[in-house]
């Protein structure tokens, strides 16, 4: 096992899903907690803490600089959190902010059979899959700030576009923000975290 420093929640087993939250830069694996609860109750939440740190803030990956990424090691981070969460029951479903949704968006590049589906808020391209990735079932909500000066709000856009290129079924939400969040895209975030865990209920018993 990883030693990833974590926080699990059992769920209440009726939505079916598990949430994996993924904090910004200088959070840790309680700051999402909370959203995790309001975005789908009764969810089982995983939420590990990023490795590595940055002036004492914990982050999942190292960068050069401000938003330029060292990609020899978010590579070697997304496949090792990508192992990490090969253990826990699916489907699991990320729930991402900043760097976190960062890490969460190159999983889904580089190890997509981790996540069924994420919520991706104020992310942008991480990296540039060796091989091209199969996302044709997957689902992402994307959300960025018009006004966000951390990641241009073109960095939603592109992103939205990449995953869509490669098959999976992609919303963008653009907000008048900046690199906060909003009452208004947690509202949209919960209605389509309860959407996509319904669908996958569905899915699972005509499959059964």
């Amino acid at each position: 096992m990883s030693d990833f420093v974590y926080s699990h929640v059992p769920g209440d087993g009726v939505s079916g899903v598990t949430l994996v939250l993924l904090h910004g830069t200088g959070g840790d694996e309680k700051d999402l907690l909370p959203l995790g609860r309001m975005l789908l109750p009764g969810a089982t939440l995983l939420s590990p803490r990023g490795k590595v740190l940055e002036g004492g803030m914990p982050r999942y990956f190292r960068r050069l600089r401000e938003n330029v990424f060292d990609l020899l090691d978010l590579r070697f981070r997304t496949n090792e959190l990508a192992d990490f969460l090969g253990q826990f029951e699916g489907p699991l479903v990320a729930v991402g902010y900043s760097n976190g949704a960062n890490i969460a968006a190159s999983t889904m590049l580089l190890r997509p059979e981790i996540f069924a589906g994420a919520v991706l808020l104020r992310a942008r391209v991480p990296i540039e899959p060796d091989r091209a990735p199969d996302l044709s079932g997957k689902s992402a909500l994307v959300s960025g700030g018009r006004r966000d000066t951390i990641i241009s709000p073109q960095g939603a856009v592109e992103l939205a576009q990449v995953l869509r290129q490669y098959g999976a079924d992609v919303t963008l939400n653009q907000e008048n923000a900046g690199h906060e969040l909003t009452a208004g895209e947690l509202e949209i975030a919960r209605a389509w975290v309860g959407e996509f865990a319904a669908g996958l209920r569905e899915r699972s018993s005509v499959a059964s």
